[in-house]
């Protein structure tokens, strides 16, 4: 039985007197792969920011389980997790430090942290600080983070940046799980991303 998670009804969204994009209507289901596509300044992150309501709607709303957002946002920010561009690691800390000190809704332990590090393929830096990190590094830590998160959706701005073949197999085989058990994933990418066997909903922005 799949239950509807998120329901956008004519989102529209503006920077100035530019229209980033308007009128985008969406149900995000459980067991369900969103996928937007389109071209670099199309709209995607902007989209994907709005929907997490990180930045306000000009037209349009949002529902969580049936109830509005942002009155429902606290219930909301307790099952979803968003991965943007920017990684939130603190560059003093070590991996484990920083996945103890950011996640609230589900504090790890460091053995759960650590593990959850070992299943993204992040092994051997655990005491280095993430500032020493690589790229691609950093983002099997981020990812590392998601999986803790312990989120009904996971709401990914380009997962596969930065990563090498195995990293990229690595997130089509994570978000197979998630989607598998239940959970539903919105993501963004330029790269074709390796995940098949589930219902797959894609929304194209132009530029």
């Amino acid at each position: 039985m799949t239950d509807v998670l998120l329901q956008a009804q004519n989102l529209s969204v503006s920077r100035g007197e530019l229209t980033v994009f308007e009128r985008k209507s969406f149900t995000i289901n459980t067991g369900m792969l969103f996928q937007l596509q389109g071209d670099n300044g199309s709209g995607k992150t902007t989209l994907l920011r709005a929907i997490c309501t990180l930045i306000p709607l000009d037209e349009g709303e949002l529902r969580w389980r049936g109830e509005l957002l942002p009155a429902a946002r606290e219930q909301y920010f307790a099952e979803m997790c968003f991965a943007g561009h920017a990684d939130g690691l603190k560059g003093d800390l070590t991996a484990v430090e920083n996945l103890t000190s950011t996640l609230t809704e589900h504090t790890p332990t460091v053995i759960e942290c650590i593990a959850a590090l070992e299943k993204t393929g992040f092994t051997g830096r655990d005491d280095l600080p993430c500032r020493v990190l690589s790229a691609g590094q950093r983002r099997r830590v981020v990812l590392a983070r998601v999986l803790l998160s312990q989120a009904t959706l996971w709401v990914l701005d380009e997962p596969l940046t930065a990563l090498d073949a195995s990293g990229r197999e690595l997130v089509g085989k994570l978000i197979e799980e998630q989607v598998g058990s239940g959970g539903s994933v919105v993501y963004s990418t330029h790269q074709p991303l390796d995940v098949s066997g589930f219902p797959l909903q894609t929304l194209a922005l132009s530029d």
